[in-house]
Formats: C-alpha cells, structure tokens, sequence
C-alpha cells in the first residue's frame, strides 16, 4: 500500500518506519524542516534500539522518504496515519488542535477514498471530531476515520511493532476494516489477534490500558513506603504476590513514580473525561497523587540523611531518561529530583547513556554532565540512581567507595541486593527495603 504518516514523534517514525519494512511504500510528513532535512541525510531524530538499521534499510531502497508538504505526502495514500502530539492542557485534557489542524487541511486535499487513522492516543469521541472536521469540505464517501490505537512501549517500539499481542482497530467501516486487516496482516502471522471494535471503545481501551498499568506502579509504590514502616521487604512481596496469576509479575517493581510520554498524560486525560462526563473516577486521582508525591522520596531521604540540609552538598545522579533504552525524558522522574536537588542547594552531577542532550536543554550550566558515571561521582557526597540503565547494575563498588567522599547510594530503583551493600560497607537506601 502507499502509507503517509503526519507526525514524526516516536510513534509516526516506528510507524512509518516498520510498515516499510514489510514493503509497503511510506511517505513520513513533519513540518519541522530542520527535523524533515536530518532524516533525508540518514539520521534518526531519536534513539530507539532496532530502529536506526531499519531507517537506514528502507530510506535506501525508497520504500521510506520525508516531506514537510502535507499535499505531496498524502498525494497517492491508501491510508494516512495522525501520529501528532496530544498534549496535556492546564487542566489535563488532551490538545487536539493538531489533529483537528490536519483533518481540516485534509480535508481540501484528499481527492480519492482514504483511510484516515488515529494513532496518537486520544479522548473517547476523537474519531466523531476528525470525521466533522473531513466532512466539512470533503464528502464522506472519501473517507473513513478509524481508531487504530499504539501500544508501543519506548526501548521496544520496534519489537512491539512488528510483533504485536494484539492489534486495536476501531471502525464501522466494513470498507476500512478489510484495508486495515490487509495492512497488519503480515504482523500478526503467528497467530495474535486483531480485535475489531467500534471507534470510542477503542480510544477507551488505550486509555484503560495506560491508567491500569499505572494504578499497578502507583499500588506498588505504596506498598513500597508501607513496607519501610513496617519492616517488610518489598522484593519479597512483590514476587510473593507477582507468583499469582490473576495480578503478574510485570509492573511490580516500586521506584521513584512512572514518566514518560504516555502513562503520566494518558491518566491526565482520562480523568478528564470522566469529570466532564460528572464522573468521580476516584481510583485515577489517587494514583496520579501517588506518583507526584513518589518522585520526592529520593529527595527526602536524601535530605534526611544529611540532617536536613544539603547546602553545598554535591549529588552524583545517574540516569536522566525516564526509563531505560530511551533518551525520552517527557516526565522524567530525574528531572524533578534534579529541580529539587538545585533548590535545596546541592550541586549535582550527572550521567546517562542516551538522555544527557536533552536535559541539557532544560538545565545548561546549572548541572555537570559526566562523560561516564564513574566520573559523576567524583568529588560527591553521595549517589542517587534513578533510571535503571543496565550499565548500573553491576559497577565497580570498590570504584564506587574510591571516588564518593563517603560511600552512601541513594537507589530509586531497587538494583542491589541490600545485604550486598552491607557487606561493602555502603550506607544504601532504596524504596521498600531496609537501610543499610
């Protein structure tokens, strides 16, 4: 098929980039031409793993090109994905400005049928609003609008791409549904399902998706901080708990609260929607005060081991993303503790194998930025780890010791077994667990 996807994020270049990959022809539109330029000479505007020898495999057998004209992108398109941000407003609602933009230009440019997907993540009622905003210039029989969902997790977008669990298509359109069965067919060859449904319960599904694996983290979070008062190790019941079958092993792992680009705006917007609906969603409040309070854990015991003053005081952080196998840093947890850190008087040293260009753009010169994480600890009072690279999980203690002014770890991420550090001498604090 001939593929146009608007938007060039994380979603649309994996989109654009992996439906290549199955030989479809795909033509990405972004109207940052600076963005547009750099990936016509090759490179990849983010790092996602996997994802950069697929670019560079279909940019050179043209099956993948870039545009910034809207008009020449979609020219010849069977279908046209919107992956175009969906950013929170003061008041968590989800901005469709861009989408509806798009639909309105679309609108004067489409002049044979279309299909036209919604893959950005969405309020329930998007695809009623971006078929309005079609009809308005364009008779419907051109067109049809579907709700085709991403549950694409950063650091294994590629792979969840092409092999998905499942695949979310959300249509009335017998039409549109045979298009969007032949366009994932050949991901879904080892037998996962695509699951056929109407527009709004597909737009509701990624929503209830995101908000139960964030109650998860939040539920866990809390666990966590119980445990500490209780004496309770948290490894030990979350794999406790984890053995059964109706709850899993997977999001369990308590830390410094969830970021990123999806959980934090996603659980934002569904609650929205359900006050706008006048409903008390209470479950999705409490656990969007969960997260905010988790990310000052650090900073509290931080500052409670220094006695309540960190003035002067130099803390090493590694890991800056919001997760690792990303240099996502939308919601970042490290970002927060970071701000926090600064205002309490500290200096802070960081390091972060893929996210430090980024930060860089938030904070300059107020924070150094280390070649290596042996080098952040130079001349510091203590560490705080708090994105689980894997580089971190089995340093150089003895390095460690060597080069902090004391040995003290502050672990947001539960990465070393607590009677290990006690026999290294360090003084280690993680969440859920004793101190050391």
């Amino acid at each position: 098929m001939n593929i146009a996807v608007v938007g060039t994020g994380y979603v649309g270049l994996v989109t654009g980039t992996c439906f290549a990959e199955t030989g479809n022809q795909v033509v990405c539109i972004d109207v940052n031409e600076d963005k547009v330029n750099r990936m016509k000479n090759g490179e990849v505007p983010i790092y996602e793993p996997g994802l950069e020898l697929l670019f560079e495999r279909n940019s050179r057998q043209k099956r993948l090109s870039f545009t910034t004209d809207l008009a020449t992108g979609i020219q010849n398109a069977d279908v046209i994905f919107l992956a175009l941000p969906t950013p929170p407003g003061e008041d968590g609602s989800a901005d469709l400005s861009y989408i509806l933009g798009v639909a309105e230009e679309l609108s004067h440019l489409i002049t044979s049928y279309s299909v036209i997907i919604d893959k950005s993540t969405v309020p329930v009622g998007t695809a009623d609003e971006v078929h309005k905003a079609l009809a308005k210039n364009l008779d419907t029989n051109l067109f049809d609008v579907v709700s085709n969902p991403e549950f694409l997790r950063e650091g294994v977008a590629v792979e969840d791409f092409l092999r998905p669990e499942r695949v979310i298509i959300g249509t009335k359109s017998e039409r549109a549904k045979k298009i969007m069965e032949r366009l994932y067919k050949p991901f879904v060859r080892q037998g996962n399902p695509i699951y056929f449904m109407d527009e709004r319960s597909a737009e509701m599904t990624k929503y209830a998706a995101n908000s139960f694996l964030a109650t998860k983290i939040s539920f866990m979070n809390e666990i966590a901080n119980l445990c500490e008062k209780v004496g309770a190790n948290v490894d030990q019941v979350r794999i406790g708990i984890g053995s059964d079958s109706r709850i899993g092993k997977r999001f369990l792992f308590p830390g410094v609260g969830y970021g990123g680009s999806c959980f934090p705006k996603d659980v934002q917007a569904l609650a929205k929607t359900a006050e706008v609906n006048e409903y008390d969603f209470q479950i999705l409040n409490a656990v969007m005060d969960v997260n905010k309070r988790q990310k000052q854990v650090l900073v509290d015991k931080i500052v409670d081991y220094f006695g309540g003053d960190i003035t002067g005081k130099t803390i090493a952080v590694w890991g800056l993303a919001f997760k690792p196998n990303t240099d996502d840093i939308r919601e970042a947890p490290a970002i927060y503790i970071i701000e926090k850190l600064l205002a309490l008087g500290a200096g802070v040293k960081v390091y972060d194998p893929e996210a430090m260009d980024n930060v860089k753009k938030i904070f300059g010169d107020k924070i150094s930025f280390c070649s290596d994480q042996y080098e952040a600890l130079i001349e510091a009072d203590a560490l705080a780890i708090v994105t689980e690279w894997s580089v971190f999980r089995t340093p150089s203690f003895s390095v460690i010791k060597q080069l902090l002014k004391s040995p003290v770890i502050f672990d947001g991420r539960n990465l070393y077994e607590v009677d290990f550090m006690r026999e290294m001498g360090i003084h280690y604090e993680s969440i859920g667990r004793s101190t050391t």
